[in-house]
């Protein structure tokens, strides 16, 4: 009887069947995907509708909007980096120091590349799922009057996908769990001071172009954009500096791995 062969993947089958293997783990394990949901909400809730009620009057690109729906864009991007963030910094950091899972994988077929996709891929999906239902949230409040506003779909999966590069790209560089405090430390900068809870135009000078050349600005910015129809060229560069953050995030990640798991 001959033996029954398979062809190969190919480079989508693989990344795949790292994307279908986390999602069989956290499926043990959902609730841990509320907290990235429920986090972005307090803060609608509390800042954006609470704070709001004490604001008279806000506006954007000329035009007088609730505070709260310039709150929840910000939010909506937010999450999408929360969620990359943790899950291409914290369960990449186990798999390759602790848990050894990326040196089993090498003894299969799989390469590193093929490695690097799919948790990219992965972390991308987590970040973005919570943007989802945030956005869901959002139709539901009455806080969508444009049709732009499905483009924050791809949107947000393009955060997810720059930051879920990038952060598992510094991962690489990590020894020990300590080093996570200079994820916090940059986490929390980029949360507060990405014109999150008040308009980019609240900075002067030079500390006005830092915050325009920071990443979760830029997704900050393209959402606002997007769902309050005020989409411009400034949309563009934001789409542009995204991708290639992404990219660059990817090969990095890709020789990364090399020099670490091949050497």
């Amino acid at each position: 009887m001959s033996a029954v062969t398979h062809p190969p993947l190919g480079r989508a089958g693989a990344a795949w069947l790292l994307v279908t293997r986390s999602f069989i783990v956290y499926k043990k394990n959902w609730k841990l995907f509320l907290t990235g949901f429920f986090e972005p909400v307090f803060f609608l809730f509390s800042i954006g509708i609470g704070v709001g009620q004490l604001i008279e009057s806000f506006e954007v690109g000329g035009e007088p909007i609730p505070y709260a729906e310039f709150v929840a864009p910000g939010m909506l991007a937010v999450s999408a980096f929360n969620g990359a963030l943790m899950d291409s910094t914290f369960n990449v950091f186990f798999k390759l120091k602790y848990d050894k899972l990326y040196d089993q994988m090498l003894a299969t077929p799989l390469t590193t590349g093929d490695i690097a996709r799919g948790e990219i891929i992965w972390g991308q999906l987590r970040g973005s799922s919570y943007s989802v239902a945030f956005l869901l949230l959002m139709w539901a409040l009455g806080m969508l009057h444009s049709w732009t506003a499905i483009l924050a779909l791809p949107a947000v999966l393009l955060i997810g996908f720059a930051f879920s590069a990038v952060c598992m790209a510094a991962t690489t560089w990590m020894t020990s769990w300590q080093d996570f405090d200079k994820i916090t430390l940059l986490q929390l900068p980029l949360f507060l001071f990405s014109a999150t809870f008040f308009p980019i135009t609240a900075y002067d000078g030079w500390l006005r172009w830092v915050v325009e050349v920071t990443p979760l600005y830029r997704g900050v910015a393209l959402c606002r954009e997007l769902t309050l129809g005020q989409v411009g060229w400034e949309s563009l560069v934001s789409i542009g500096y995204l991708v290639v953050m992404g990219l660059i995030g990817s090969w990095v990640v890709r020789r990364r791995l090399d020099k670490l798991l091949l050497t």
